[in-house]
């Protein structure tokens, strides 16, 4: 029993196990990385911009999907995890400090380009270090992981390619291709060859801490949107409370109610309980790649593109020099604002219609009526765009919640009964040896 638990100084996962809180508190320094993509276009927002944010939002995630996989296969709070873990941390975090300058380097200081490879690829070579510590028992699966380790390695030397590229980037719109290229191209070597030679490693051991880790990640995005609504007209300068700040703060706060409810009210436990229901290994490791590890990145992308643009918005109508209710809203931040959310809608739609096989369609018509309105969206001061955003997010819940009837009463009376049926053997558990 001891040999299959342990295996060279880690202890390997169970069907059974959840999120620990050692991983949650990496995913605050993720989320934290996440939300720094934005700098790469809050200051300058251009369509290539608004590419780098995606692109770094992509390497990120992987990196942090990466490490969900890892605390799947080997408990992240045993063993030599937590130094792996701390270790992880620490690269994050200095990346994501880096972030700003993670394409055209910055005077004075180190290379922030190059900084930001060697973070990269720090995290993702503690990843393939403890799985190759847990394939070594394994003749097949210590092959797959040599072929394994060649991807960040590659894409590493794709990035520090791009970072060693002329300075004064931006100015040269050949070079600003190529450097994006060379991004897109080490993205999809992680993306693509990562899935088609990692089949192995595609295994979800407990669906459970699979799902949670995911849906944690999407309710710790929605808390990090209401700090950047909180941060965004700078309160804490002093500038004035106004009633058009009240009234835009609390439009925010419904959008953001309404993102959650749309996540976590069914389709939540609906993801989770057929990934339960999957018993066969490969069609279960394709599910949780397909609807978790590929849908749920645009679903935090939205997120935080909903973020940056209500962020902007409000820091605009707390300011006593602009008018009382904001200025026009422009195209491009109804891009950013409407189709943050929309991204996010869509998203949704995407993971029901390959989990459970169910297309919901108020999410699709409240991204059409989106789309509709985002013409008019960018005419009007930026608290009348949002009052129609949080018009069209409240008829969505609205009407899908009225329409799923028994379907939704179905899944969450079964994710209950779960729940209860877990409380009650915990607590006959620790009556026992407590």
């Amino acid at each position: 029993m001891g040999s299959r638990r342990w295996s060279h100084g880690v202890r390997l996962g169970a069907p059974g196990s959840r999120t620990t809180r050692l991983e949650l508190f990496y995913d605050l320094v993720f989320v934290f990385a996440f939300f720094n993509v934005t700098t790469l276009t809050s200051q300058q927002p251009t369509v290539s911009n608004l590419l780098r944010c995606l692109l770094v939002l992509g390497l990120l995630w992987w990196c942090w999907t990466g490490f969900a996989g890892l605390g799947n296969v080997v408990r992240a709070d045993q063993g030599l995890l937590p130094v792996v873990g701390f270790l992880t941390l620490t690269a994050t975090f200095l990346l994501a400090l880096t972030m700003p300058g993670a394409f055209n380097d910055r005077p004075g200081g180190l290379n922030g380009p190059l900084v930001f490879v060697s973070c990269y690829f720090l995290v993702r070579a503690c990843q393939l270090a403890v799985l190759g510590v847990v394939a070594r028992g394994d003749p097949a699966r210590w092959r797959q992981w040599r072929r394994l380790v060649l991807l960040p390695a590659t894409a590493t030397a794709l990035l520090i390619v791009s970072a060693l590229l002329p300075r004064r980037i931006a100015e040269d719109g050949t070079a600003t291709a190529l450097q994006l290229t060379l991004w897109t191209v080490a993205l999809l070597v992680e993306y693509v060859a990562g899935v088609r030679l990692g089949g192995a490693y595609w295994e979800v051991v407990s669906a459970g801490h699979w799902a949670e880790r995911h849906a944690l990640m999407v309710l710790i995005a929605l808390g990090e949107s209401i700090i950047a609504l909180g941060v965004g007209p700078n309160f804490v300068t002093g500038l004035p409370l106004t009633w058009p700040v009240v009234i835009a703060a609390a439009l925010g706060i419904v959008v953001v109610s309404v993102l959650w409810w749309a996540y976590f009210d069914t389709l939540a436990l609906a993801l989770e309980q057929a990934l339960h229901r999957s018993r066969d290994p490969v069609a279960r490791a394709r599910l949780a790649r397909d609807a978790y590890t590929y849908l749920h990145l645009p679903i935090v992308a939205g997120v935080i593109f909903f973020a940056l643009g209500l962020k902007d918005l409000l820091a605009e109508v707390a300011d006593p020099g602009t008018p009382e209710w904001g200025l026009p809203l422009g195209g491009y931040w109804v891009l950013v604002l409407y189709g943050g959310v929309s991204l996010y809608l869509l998203s949704l739609v995407a993971c029901g219609l390959r989990a459970v096989r169910v297309l919901r369609w108020p999410p699709v018509l409240a991204v059409l009526a989106l789309g509709a309105l985002a013409p008019l969206g960018a005419q009007v001061p930026e608290v009348g765009a949002l009052t129609l955003l949080a018009l069209v997010c409240v008829a969505l819940v609205v009407v899908e919640t009225r329409g799923q009837g028994r379907r939704r009463h179905r899944v969450r009376q079964l994710a209950l009964e779960e729940e209860e049926a877990a409380e009650t053997e915990q607590s006959r558990w620790r009556h026992e040896h407590l």
